[in-house]
Formats: C-alpha cells, sequence, structure tokens
C-alpha cells in the first residue's frame, strides 16, 4: 500500500485551522471593537471559576502582537496535522485543549491565562514525538523540520525565562503533545511499502530483476543470452615517485 493512501489532501486541511483562526480573531475583533475585556474568562488556577478559562482560553489574546504571533504557527502546525495525522488530528486539537488546559488549572500560577500557545505547544510536541515513534523516513523528516522552525520554543517551557508569559501553560501543551503521540495510534507506516525481497513467498527465479543474473551472478542479456562476467576483484597499483628537489 502505498504512503499516499495516508497523506492524502482533503479541503479539511485548510478548513479547519482557518475555522479555529476565525473564531479567534472574530473574539479578538469584538472584545476590542466593543471595548470589553474577556480576560476574566481565561484560566484562573485551582478555582472554580477559572475552569471555564480550560475551554475558552486559546481563543482570548491580550493584544495585536499575542494575536498575531500564535496566528501563522497555529495555521501552519493545524495543516500539519491533519495532512499527516488525520484519523487523530481532531482527538489531538480538542482534547489538547481540554488536557493542557486542565494541566495549566493545575500547575499554574493564580493568575489568568489566555492565549493559544498552549495549543501550539501540543501540536508541536505530538507532531516531533509521533514522527519519531514511527520510524518512518517521512514522519521523522516532518519532525526535524518541526525542531529547525519551532525547536526555540522549549526555552520557554521554564520558569525564568520571561515571567510575562504562561510558562505553565507551554509546559501543559509539551507534556501533553507527548502523551497523545504514546496513546493515539497511527498506521504502521513502515509496513505500507513492502518490496517483492521482503514477502515471504518471495521467489528468486520467478524476480524480473533476478532473471538478469545467472547461477554465477554473471549478468546475463536476456535480449541475445549473452553472458557478460563482471570481474570480483579490481586491483590497483600505485607507484610512488618522488618529488624531484628544487635546486
Amino acid at each position: 500500500m502505498n504512503d499516499y493512501h495516508h497523506f492524502k489532501y482533503t479541503p479539511s486541511v485548510w478548513i479547519v485551522p482557518s475555522l479555529l483562526l476565525l473564531l479567534m480573531w472574530l473574539v479578538f475583533f469584538i472584545e476590542h471593537t466593543f471595548h470589553l475585556d474577556f480576560t476574566s474568562h481565561g484560566i484562573l488556577p485551582r478555582t472554580i471559576s477559572g475552569l471555564q478559562g480550560i475551554i475558552f482560553s486559546p481563543f482570548l489574546h491580550g493584544d495585536l502582537n499575542h494575536i498575531a504571533s500564535n496566528t501563522l504557527p497555529l495555521f501552519i502546525l493545524t495543516t500539519v496535522l491533519i495532512y499527516f495525522y488525520r484519523n487523530v488530528s481532531l482527538k489531538v486539537l480538542f482534547y489538547g485543549i481540554l488536557l493542557s488546559g486542565l494541566i495549566t488549572w493545575i500547575i499554574g500560577r493564580a493568575s489568568f491565562h489566555i492565549g493559544a500557545s498552549s495549543l501550539i505547544y501540543v501540536l508541536v510536541s505530538f507532531i516531533f514525538f509521533k514522527g519519531m515513534m514511527t520510524q518512518y523516513y517521512r514522519l521523522m523528516a516532518l519532525s526535524l523540520t518541526v525542531v529547525l522552525l519551532y525547536g526555540g520554543m522549549i526555552w520557554y517551557v521554564f520558569p525564568e525565562v520571561d515571567k510575562q508569559i504562561s510558562w505553565e501553560g507551554h509546559l501543559a501543551g509539551l507534556i501533553t503533545g507527548f502523551f497523545f503521540a504514546i496513546k493515539f495510534k497511527t498506521p504502521d507506516y513502515k509496513k505500507t511499502i513492502q518490496y517483492p525481497w521482503e514477502k515471504l513467498d518471495f521467489n528468486p527465479q520467478e524476480d524480473a530483476f533476478m532473471k538478469h543474473f545467472d547461477n554465477n551472478g554473471n549478468f546475463v542479456n536476456t535480449t541475445t543470452d549473452e553472458e557478460i562476467t563482471i570481474p570480483a576483484v579490481v586491483n590497483y597499483v600505485y607507484e610512488y615517485k618522488e618529488t624531484p628537489k628544487e635546486e
């Protein structure tokens, strides 16, 4: 089976991330056009009222720079997720918001945590770890690409790097993505491409390529039945000559 049966373009590849961003920007537009403040609907750790933020926080942003910095990574990573892991993509998105939000609610500082960055960390973590776990060259290459593009984000899961950001939300996203990479099963991509000689019933005498060789390993031109002997060992002799010294 060709891996393109798994990696197939569908309209959902761009529709889902577009809807996420549309909702995110719509909330931001309403908030700032009508001079509203939805920050209180974010995650407030270890409070009952703060539980609502588990659902609402990814769609809330403090200012234009905040939402703009999350827009492109969220679109790219969601698109990649749906294209390469479409069977589990919606689970990763939906449960990723819930679990990363819950972890943030448990470990976070006593302040409101808002923004889609925790979901972005979920996606980066899942795509990287799942690709490496599959040991399939296309997905491993994707994992390395994600590291090249977003590897610097790892520093923002530590408390002392920038106290103005929710490092707890970032760490929660990283943990969630890693957990999902283990939890959610994907096709065994390594077995989707099987070469003839890997099959148990493979018969070299019936293989089109192997018919070009005789029992001694010599190449045979099947059109003329002419045998071409290829030397097994080629000896090269090197002669050393000293360079004449200039006087």
